[in-house]
């Protein structure tokens, strides 16, 4: 075996390694990324030749954690691996966002990049190290590529910013993000955060960037050592400059015009621009079109609309809608449209619409997260769908793809800041579902705004509203000309240089989504964005004030209602009672939900109902059970018992106390089943608790009316 091995060291001098030549050697490229424990496998294989009629990278990215890497069994009936969970998906997003553009555009061949979480470490993420080995892998391999790449997260502690930092630190960071790019350029950004200054966000993308350079050189020696420098040749796409150079010449002047006129109408500006060609090819009789390439026409009809309406954009600094680069689409919302849900919120931004709805549950209704590195569970859902009628096109519904995975992930990251905590006075598991119902670019934000709304319909207490953004850009490296555009359409998310998605509130942002797609960003250029993001977040939530200002003040009269209180650990077995009688008793007669649970503070009851009548019957009674007996207080009783010398009356759900004969009534009494009978409930005051037995003294006499003592007899004289 060749077995090469390369070292470096991250920032703090936690030391990181690559190894090629020992694993998986029939793939093209394969690596194994070490640090600490934690092992990543990481294959890339990728065809000879492209398959007919491809006009596109089929780029495939996997992300596994095997349960066996962290020592553990995977739960469910098969006990194995099985589909990609959520947070695979994302992680597998982030790989490819990251590759994906640095593959030469007429590369075309099937390619498949697998990343296998082999070995954990508790204290270290591998999400962090999943592109790192990716890249590597290529770089060893023969399959022609832009980079190498790498990627890191960094994250804000204490002030600090810290290279892939251990799961305690990033619970505490104030912004966590994950970062990739090039040597030379950053490519991708994807975080969240509490409320930081654009200023922050700049910083953590610069220190990870200086660490990415770093990890890029050791990744060019490795691949020098592997032999690996001379990338195999293709030839993927005919070539036909001759129709390119025509075509450029028949139609680009009337493409150009088609943007310059300005319609904010989607369809008919498609309409437009399809007419154009359609034009252009009744000029060719049929034999002529039989000869030409299918593939070519339509692929060189693009290139010269993209260049086209890139021109326009530059030259007249306005868009194909007809708004300013820094101009909001018009926007209209409404709150409570659901009349059946627990809130909701329809929010329309241009052409792009999101209905959302929010349902409170409980303890019960949480999502159970098993994985590899992270096991728990999650009290705020949210789900995010993408119907194909909302392009107007017919799509099967097959369940949500990757795309529906990250768009919900980056929505859900927007909001959770601001929802309250538990220890904050939140109690509800929550599940946001957003459906988009129309689509023109940005529904991910428009799934924030509407979010936020829908939170507030329903009564959660958010700590600020939130609100999200997509900005673009447009921008020609010869003439310096560019073009910073905000809420961007779908043709200018396609068509142009730069996807960048930020969401957050009156005092900073809370997520961050950027793809760039274009080399020399500057960080000047990126401020401004930022800059430009922060002026439209905030006339978002502007309009969205019209609909809503505040969380509503009571929850909706058919939304449940939720209870929740401490008691000390050695009541929770009163409250649960033997194979669960007393709490199924409660549950059944009061029509709640009971839930207990035992942590360091003792015990946690959460009582959950759908009408206030249900939730107070079984809040009364569990007060009741764990309700400590005082001195000098008065209890209704229930006579459970009567004994010649008093009788025995439960004061409390499971405590019952002595009242003696003599403390029935004022009056002497012979007999106490002449006054009294079991099943009676009367009033009793508990007088007093005997320290060495704890058995409780109680007294009906001392709530009675004291009669009068009778006048002493009158003395007669003899």
């Amino acid at each position: 075996m060749n077995v090469i091995t390369k070292t470096f060291q991250l920032s703090d001098g936690r030391e990181v390694s690559i190894e090629t030549g020992k694993l998986a050697k029939q793939a093209d490229g394969s690596v194994v990324v070490s640090m600490g424990k934690a092992k990543l496998l990481a294959t890339v294989v990728s065809s000879k030749e492209a398959k007919e009629g491809v006009d596109f990278l089929p780029l495939s990215v996997d992300y596994q954690e095997k349960f066996a890497a962290a020592g553990k069994i995977p739960g469910g009936f098969l006990k194995r691996e099985s589909r990609l969970s959520d947070y695979e998906v994302l992680i597998c997003r982030l790989v490819d966002r990251a590759l994906r553009p640095l593959f030469p555009s007429d590369y075309h061949a099937d390619t498949q990049v697998f990343i296998q979480l082999i070995s954990a470490d508790p204290e270290v993420m591998p999400d962090a190290l999943a592109a790192l080995a990716a890249s590597a892998a290529i770089s060893v391999s023969d399959i022609p590529f832009g980079g190498p790449i790498s990627e890191v997260r960094v994250a804000k502690v204490d002030g600090e910013y810290k290279v892939n930092p251990t799961p305690e630190e990033m619970a505490i960071a104030s912004l966590d993000l994950i970062v990739a790019g090039t040597a030379d350029n950053i490519m991708m950004v994807e975080g969240e955060s509490k409320e930081v200054d654009e200023s922050e966000m700049l910083e953590g993308i610069k220190k990870a960037h200086e660490e990415i350079k770093v990890q890029c050189a050791i990744q060019e020696e490795l691949a020098k050592e592997a032999g690996a420098t001379e990338k195999r040749e293709y030839n993927h796409e005919p070539k036909d400059e001759e129709l390119k150079a025509s075509m450029h010449k028949a139609v680009y002047q009337k493409l150009y015009d088609v943007a310059a006129k300005k319609n904010p109408n989607k369809s008919e500006r498609k309409e437009a621009f399809k007419a154009v060609y359609e034009e252009y090819i009744e000029q060719f009789s049929e034999e002529q079109l039989e000869e030409m390439d299918d593939f070519l026409l339509g692929k060189y009809f693009h290139d010269v609309e993209k260049e086209a309406i890139r021109n326009f954009v530059l030259d007249s600094q306005e868009r194909i809608d007809g708004r300013k680069p820094d101009e909001i689409r018009p926007i209209w919302s409404e709150v409570d449209y659901l009349p059946s849900a627990h809130g909701s919120a329809v929010f329309t931004r241009g052409e792009t619409q999101s209905l959302t709805s929010v349902t409170l549950g409980t303890k019960l209704d949480e999502q159970m997260i098993d994985g590899a590195m992270i096991s728990g569970y999650n009290k705020f859902i949210l789900h995010y769908n993408f119907p194909g009628f909302s392009t107007g096109e017919v799509r099967p519904n097959r369940g949500p793809g990757r795309r529906e995975v990250g768009h919900g992930n980056l929505a859900m990251r927007a909001l959770k800041p601001m929802i309250p905590t538990e220890d904050e006075g939140n109690p509800y598991t929550l599940r946001v579902v957003s459906d988009i119902l129309e689509s023109n670019g940005s529904s991910s934000m428009a799934t924030v705004c509407a979010g936020t709304m829908a939170l507030m319909d329903a009564g959660i207490n958010l700590k600020r509203p939130v609100s999200g953004i997509a900005m673009g850009m447009i921008s020609d490296s010869e003439s310096g000309k560019y073009a910073i555009l905000s809420d961007i359409l779908g043709d200018e998310d396609h068509l142009g240089d730069m996807d960048f998605k930020v969401t957050g509130t009156t005092e900073g942002i809370t997520a961050c989504q950027m793809d760039i797609k274009v080399d020399g960003l500057s960080y000047d250029v990126l401020a401004e964005a930022l800059a430009q993001a922060k002026k439209g977040r905030l006339h978002i939530l502007g309009e969205m004030a019209k609909s809503i200002t505040e969380p509503r003040k009571e929850l909706k009269s058919h939304a449940p209602r939720m209870e929740q209180l401490r008691i000390d650990r050695e009541l929770i077995g009163a409250v649960i009672g033997p194979g669960g009688k007393i709490i199924q008793e409660i549950q059944k007669e009061s029509g709640a939900t009971v839930n207990i649970e035992e942590d360091e503070k003792g015990g946690k009851v959460s009582i959950f109902a759908v009408d206030g009548d249900s939730l107070n019957n079984a809040l009364a009674r569990i007060k009741a059970i764990v309700q400590q007996p005082e001195v000098g207080e008065v209890y209704d009783g229930k006579v459970k018992s009567i004994m010649p010398f008093g009788a025995f009356v439960e004061f409390l759900p499971g405590k019952d106390g002595l009242l003696h004969i003599s403390e029935i009534k004022w009056e002497r009494v012979e007999n106490v089943a002449d006054v009294m009978e079991e099943g009676e409930e009367i009033k009793v005051k508990l007088i007093d608790i005997d320290k060495r037995t704890g058995k409780f003294k109680l007294s009906r006499k001392v709530l009675l009316p004291r009669p009068p003592k009778p006048e002493p007899a009158e003395k007669t004289e003899e």
